[in-house]
């Protein structure tokens, strides 16, 4: 009986128990739902996952001879988790233990904090436990081998903690070279505190080739930051690379020879375009500008700038009324000896006074008469002032350059219509004024005289490639088979000769051991904040080279500083298009070659990928010379530019299937089944295709097949 009620006795408390612990799990519960339900609810959102996008690398932007213009740079940031199960392990052991060693090799590298202000601050986020704790910011890929090598660190990610994050840095290794044209590519934060791109020149026009495709990372949310997972990761599609045109020696000799005469003048800016008479090609283009400071640099791209362009409209005025048919080369113009005449409803000026009192129509162009010129196209155009634009518009002078860069400028004009002053601004538009038209606009109609009335479009761009293999090529595409009859541009290209040999560009030109042609260009300025009465003037030279033959077309406008003694083109300008040209002709144009044989270069386009010391152990071997961009990395992919083989460097993660495409067997093997990948093979050669694409995530055990060929 004792025995029972003592067992009894023992049921009843425990149940008791059961429901007084039940009651309390039920009371907690209504406490954390009701009272703190807001509280844990918003700690809900500082810990979740969320699939981010992954940059791609930006593409390279490359010279016609395969240097680079604009690159991109590796840069890390390093973060520590301090919740990781390395360093939480038998109550931090590894953290005590390498604390000090720690903090001794990142101030004796770093140099920025003490040893005791990197403890100190270790310590505190390790008490803090925070996931995401902001170590170093921005650093180099030198920076980063070192930092691989810290204690702590070398012990690995899970032991560590430490997160790293690749970005990446755009470059322009050629500094002010063509900086303009090349163009920017960086982001800042809007007003919105979203991040923006700021792309200018072929930055901008191409940015979404050079961009590449975003890829995708897991990452969870805790409340010191996000922690991406392990395995769960889409790599990006790396953007295209972009071939110019331009050539990094003529880009060199042109900007130099600019700089040397505007720093000489201390002209407010300038610019300067090179292009190859034939294609089209533009091989160089210099803008610069004058800092507070007195120094010059690539700040605007003025080549595109539309300005009232002064004498070099000239040719234009001549090439109409020789094709209208109101007068010939030969014809004779009064233009007297004062200097000045009324021509229709206005006074003209010369800016020089007149050889002679009568000119022909050539020498009016030679000597760039405003009289002569203005009296020529009242002659042809007085009845209908209107028809001048007819023929503006035939020499594309009124529609935008269609060139590959962005917000391209449209040219300007003054109304042509009776009611309008059209007969007034159709005699001023004659001599260059009453129109603006960019130097691009200008040097493109010189070009197709240059090239026999060919009109060429001017590009940039000469190819885009992926990983070496050219996706898209540029050819020399032609605008107008024929602006204007063969004998006008015969007659204009000879009254360019005598620019040179008896008007305004003999001076400067007078010793040149070849050859020739073009236009001087002096317009006074009246722009903007800039008045007629500051003495402003811009100041042209445009012309071709060598004149029997043309290979370049070149155009150099310089704006001088206010009341400048030297303001004239051929003064200002020519002297710059002279040193180009001589420079150039004795370059390229001149060229002598070696009588040896020479062997034909090897212009086939090719591919493949391996072991990144491997490949350059072979070039060594064989002394081949090659370009290697491969900074990092076991595995490199190599493709064909400009005739010489590059070594670039190809990503290789965990639990990604990488891109074995142009690997030998052997390599792609050894690559695949190292990540336990199982893998069958289809046929001999390299691998020219792989069944699961490049980028995808992929897990032990996986299946790949590869063909070869």
């Amino acid at each position: 009986m004792e025995t029972r009620r003592d067992i009894l006795w023992r049921v009843y408390l425990s149940f008791l128990g059961i429901v007084v612990l039940s009651l309390l799990i039920l009371g907690k519960a209504f406490y954390i739902q009701r009272i703190e339900g807001d509280h844990w609810r918003s700690m809900s959102d500082s810990m979740h996952q969320r699939i981010v996008e992954l940059d791609a690398d930006r593409g390279t932007i490359y010279s016609e001879d395969g240097q680079m213009l604009s690159t991109s740079l590796p840069q890390f940031d390093i973060y520590l988790d301090f919740q990781a199960d390395g360093l939480r392990d038998k109550n931090g052991k590894v953290f005590r233990e390498n604390v000090d060693s720690f903090s001794i090799a990142l101030s004796k590298f770093f140099g920025d904090k003490s040893v005791n202000q990197y403890k100190a601050e270790l310590k505190e986020g390790y008490r803090k436990k925070s996931r995401y704790y902001p170590l170093k910011k921005k650093i180099s890929f030198e920076e980063y081998k070192a930092f691989r090598q810290f204690p702590l660190v070398k012990l690995g990610r899970n032991k560590s903690g430490v997160i790293v994050e690749e970005n990446s840095k755009r470059l322009l290794p050629f500094g002010l070279l063509a900086n303009r044209t090349i163009g920017l590519s960086r982001e800042h934060i809007a007003s919105n505190g979203k991040a923006k791109k700021q792309n200018v020149g072929l930055e901008k026009s191409y940015d979404s080739l050079l961009t590449g495709q975003k890829g995708q990372r897991l990452v969870r949310y805790a409340s010191g930051g996000a922690i991406p997972v392990e395995g769960f990761q889409v790599e990006p599609e790396n953007g295209k690379d972009i071939f110019t045109t331009l050539d990094v020696n003529i880009q060199d000799i042109s900007e130099n020879a600019l700089l040397r005469m505007m720093e000489t003048s201390e002209a407010l800016y300038g610019s300067c375009i090179v292009m190859e008479t034939k294609t089209g090609k533009i091989k160089a283009m210099a803008n610069l500008g004058r800092r507070p400071d007195g120094s010059y640099w690539e700040d605007d791209n003025y080549a595109l700038r539309v300005t009232e362009p002064g004498s070099t409209i000239k040719l234009v005025t001549l090439m109409a009324i020789l094709e209208k048919g109101t007068s010939k080369l030969d014809d004779l113009v009064e233009v007297g000896s004062a200097g000045h005449m009324i021509v229709g409803p206005r006074n003209v000026n010369d800016a020089e006074r007149s050889p002679k009192p009568v000119l022909t129509v050539k020498e009016c162009f030679a000597h760039s008469s405003n009289v002569g010129m203005s009296k020529l196209a009242l002659k042809a155009f007085s009845q209908n002032p209107k028809e001048f634009r007819e023929y503006l518009h035939k020499y594309h002078m009124d529609v935008t350059v269609p060139v590959d860069l962005s917000n391209i400028p449209k040219p300007r004009l003054a109304p042509l219509e009776k009611n309008s002053g059209g007969l007034m601004n159709m005699i001023t538009m004659s001599f260059g004024y009453a129109l603006q038209v960019s130097p691009l606009h200008t040097l493109a109609l010189y070009n197709a005289i240059a090239n026999n009335g060919v009109m060429v479009k001017p590009y940039l761009v000469s190819s885009i490639r992926q990983d070496g293999i050219i996706v898209k090529q540029f050819e020399p595409t032609v605008l107008d088979e024929r602006i204007t009859k063969p004998e006008v541009v015969k007659a204009a290209r000879q009254s360019m000769e005598a620019v040179i040999s008896e008007g305004t560009g003999r001076k400067v030109f007078q010793d040149m051991p070849f050859p020739i042609a073009g236009k001087t260009g002096t317009a006074h300025v009246a722009d903007g904040n800039i008045k007629y009465y500051d003495g402003v003037y811009q100041a042209s030279f445009v012309g071709y080279f060598p004149a029997n033959d043309p290979q370049y077309t070149c155009i150099v406008v310089i704006r001088s500083k206010p009341h400048a003694a030297i303001h004239y083109g051929g003064t200002l300008s020519g002297p710059v298009f002279k040193e180009i040209a001589t420079k150039l002709y004795s370059m390229y144009v001149n060229k002598k070659e070696p009588a040896q044989y020479i062997p034909k270069k090897d212009s086939a386009a090719f591919f493949y990928a391996g072991n990144t010391e491997d490949i350059r152990t072979v070039y060594k071997t064989l002394n081949v010379g090659y370009m290697d961009s491969a900074a990092q990395g076991s595995w490199s992919s190599v493709y064909a530019a400009n005739y010489k083989p590059v070594i670039r460097n190809a990503t290789v993660r965990q639990q990604v299937m990488p891109n074995v495409r142009g690997m030998g067997l052997k390599d792609a093997l050894f690559l695949l089944e190292n990540m336990g990948v199982r893998v069958s093979v289809k046929g001999k050669g390299k691998v020219t295709s792989q069944s699961v694409s490049a980028g995808e995530a992929i897990a032990k055990g996986a299946s790949v097949v590869l063909e070869l060929s």
